[in-house]
Formats: structure tokens, sequence, C-alpha cells
């Protein structure tokens, strides 16, 4: 049986039909901004990028949240820092990261961009 998905029309193209993307689209679009910020660590409750990198792309979206309405975008996430990085700074990043990479890759607008740091990680930490 087929998995069923949430799917949104993002362009009707003439006639030859629509482009429609999936929410887990706007997830990945989301946990791959967030970790490409300095300071990220990673995202709350996932996998470290590594294994991501090595086992593929599923699960990265974990402490991601996406909510859509009429072509806008709420985002809600939770990120782990790495020590010694200035929280505002970083989060403002995150949220400037992650507004641009939505809005430029799908076209809709993004309200908000909601960031919880969940964890410091120390040198310590993997």
């Amino acid at each position: 049986m087929a998995e069923k998905r949430t799917v949104y029309k993002i362009q009707e193209i003439g006639e030859i039909g629509e482009a429609h993307i999936s929410v887990e689209v706007f997830s990945m679009i989301v946990a791959l901004a967030a970790t490409e910020v300095e300071g990220v660590a990673s995202l709350a409750g996932n996998i470290t990028n590594e294994l991501v990198s090595r086992l593929g792309m599923k699960g990265l979206q974990k402490g991601v949240k996406v909510e859509i309405r009429d072509h806008v975008v709420k985002v809600d996430l939770e990120l782990n820092l790495k020590y010694d990085q200035n929280i505002l700074e970083t989060s403002k990043a995150v949220q400037e990261r992650v507004k641009n990479a939505v809005e430029n890759m799908t076209g809709f607008s993004v309200s908000e961009v909601n960031v919880r740091i969940a964890n410091i990680n120390t040198d310590n930490e993997a």
C-alpha cells in the first residue's frame, strides 16, 4: 500500500501539468539550512551529520516541525549548539538561513522560524 503524504501545489505549468512538493521536503530544506549555520552541532533528537551522510538523509528532519497554510510556512525547530557559541547570534543566523532557503527553493512565504536551544554540546560530546 502506498504511503499517504501531504503535498502542496507550488506551480501550475500551463498545459503540461502541475508541480507539487511534500511537507517532508520542506522539513528537509529546513534541516539542511539550519545545520549549515556555524555553531549548530545538530538538530535536537537527531543523529549527527556524519551518520546522516553515511546512512542517507532519512531521519534528518527530527527536531523540525513545519506547518503550511495558504502558501505560508511556519517553522519550529530544536537545535543543539556547539559550546562557546553566541546563542542569540547563532539563532538569528539559523532563522535567516532557514527563511531564505525555504522562500528561495519553494516560492512560499515564511511567517515564523522559531528556534529552541535544547542542548549545548561540549568538546567531550559527539
